[in-house]
């Protein structure tokens, strides 16, 4: 097991290793909590407990539930810092300017006169 450091001395986001696993485990704790919810709904149709109908509903709920938030939630990712946002913008910014100055002025098209020549004179 990894030791992680007390003191953290930058304000660089987590890798992106440790933000998959992370996001793993997550994902594995909340599917694992579907199961839990399959297991429950089986017992308590087995011992008939007391308000059935109400906890398989919960049960159901949540083994419907679940399976949508953990992929949701698996595929989130941290939010980003006012540095990262702000390095976005201007990145966004600078490119914006980049297009703007090699956008050459547009130029007149030339037009070429031409006169029709008769080659045969009609007498």
């Amino acid at each position: 097991m990894k030791k992680q450091p007390s003191v953290v001395i930058t304000d660089a986001a987590p890798s992106p290793g440790d933000q998959l696993r992370s996001r793993e485990i997550r994902y594995v704790t909340m599917m694992s909590a579907r199961v839990a919810c399959l297991i429950i709904g089986g017992v308590l149709v087995s011992v008939n407990a007391p308000w059935l109908p109400l906890w398989l509903t919960l049960c159901v709920i949540g083994m419907v539930l679940l399976p949508w938030m953990a992929v949701l939630i698996a595929n989130d990712r941290s939010p980003k810092s006012k540095a990262e946002r702000a390095a976005d913008a201007a990145a966004r910014e600078r490119h914006q300017m980049s297009l703007t100055e090699t956008t050459p002025d547009p130029v007149e098209p030339i037009t070429i006169d031409a006169e029709i020549i008769d080659r045969d004179p009609k007498p």
